[in-house]
């Protein structure tokens, strides 16, 4: 099958591409000397998975227990759910253990943490650290920790941050800053604990940006990161990647043509692209896309998706585009903005290496 027989839009994975985002990333953590828990957020995949924990320590983490519940199914057991948890999902929660999964909670709550500590089901939990996103988790130096501590009692097994700010930089200093300031605060989250007694096996970090960008991760046991399998536009514009980088992409079709606005009209919307417009604020405003040939290559120069609707992207070009290749039932492929958000739609990727040609189809998983 080629990319020209299938419907759109569809999402189309080069799993050349791919492949070499994993091998980067893989060599940046094992040069630190700790190990890589791969997030699967983005990817949801059971094949990208084994993919991305091929000579790691074997761990993965995720954000929902639908996606847990998926990859213990594809045999994956050593898991970090890396959103917080209510006390009323912990039954379900309860329900993986029982069938043979490490499953490790995070949590920032003390009744969440009491909540644990009582259930019968043999959870390890991590104390969740703000290292300065200011989303969840508690001051490293806070008497929250210790109370964590003490709540969880022997289900205690580490710390976990994320440094998700450092989607607001824009230069290498600047996210090695971010990385530094990341490490710190959950390294000295793990001293404060253990100067209380506390057990804290774990010292978990990770975000893309901070990942490929820290100079040091000394006290530092594991490494999560997710987007880099795929980047994206945003990603590229924080020096997390280049865009030749873009292993996803959306294939879409022209369903209208206006030459007299240099405009064509895209079957991929809101729906297929996601409306985020991280782009914007940076120094290369990509729209809601850029409109790509069908080799996955830029081709139209800058031709970006300036506004959608639902099931309509309108395209325009900065420069006059090529109306003679552009007519209506022309496939084109759409870099990103946001991999994650745009997968989100999704249910398989169309699996490429270099060509048109579609080697497999790889399911992947929704919801919560």
């Amino acid at each position: 099958m080629r990319l020209l027989e299938l419907p759109t839009p569809c999402l189309v994975l080069d799993r050349s591409i791919l492949e070499r985002n994993l091998a980067v990333m893989s060599a940046i953590v094992r040069r630190h000397g700790v190990a890589f828990r791969p997030h699967m957020k983005t990817a949801k995949s059971a094949e990208i998975a084994r993919l991305a924990v091929a000579g790691e320590a074997g761990g993965i983490a995720v954000s929902t227990l639908a996606e847990a519940e998926y990859f213990g199914a594809s045999g994956f057991l050593d898991i970090t759910l890396a959103v917080g948890i209510t006390p009323e999902r912990l039954d379900r929660a309860a329900a993986l253990v029982a069938r043979g999964m490490e499953l490790t909670l995070i949590t920032d709550d003390p009744n969440t943490a009491a909540a644990i500590a009582a259930h019968p089901a043999p959870f390890r939990a991590l104390i969740e650290i703000d290292s300065g996103e200011g989303r969840g988790g508690v001051n490293a130096n806070s008497g929250a920790l210790l109370v964590l501590g003490r709540a969880l009692g022997p289900r205690l097994a580490g710390v976990l941050t994320h440094g998700g700010h450092s989607y607001a930089g824009r230069s290498i200093p600047e996210m090695q800053r971010i990385a530094e300031q990341e490490r710190s605060a959950v390294v000295s989250a793990a001293w404060a604990l253990r100067a209380a007694f506390f057990p804290c096996e774990v010292v978990s970090l990770g975000s893309t940006p901070t990942a490929m960008h820290a100079r040091k991760l000394d006290g530092v046991t594991e490494v999560r990161a997710g987007v880099y399998m795929f980047n994206d536009l945003f990603q590229a514009e924080i020096h997390s990647c280049s865009r030749a980088d873009i292993a996803m992409t959306v294939l879409s079709s022209v369903i209208g043509r206006r030459p007299g606005d240099n405009q064509v009209l895209l079957d991929a919307g809101a729906i297929a692209l996601s409306k985020d417009r991280s782009t914007q604020s940076t120094a290369h405003d990509a729209g809601y896309g850029l409109v790509w040939g069908l080799d996955g290559t830029p081709r139209y120069s800058e031709c970006r998706i300036e506004s959608l609707y639902q099931e309509h992207g309108i395209a325009r070009g900065n420069r006059p585009l090529p109306f003679d290749e552009l007519k209506v039932g022309t496939k084109v492929r759409i870099a990103p903005n946001h991999a994650c958000l745009t997968a989100a739609a999704y249910d398989r990727y169309h699996v490429v290496s270099g060509t048109d040609e579609v080697s497999v189809i790889w399911e992947r998983v929704n919801g919560w």
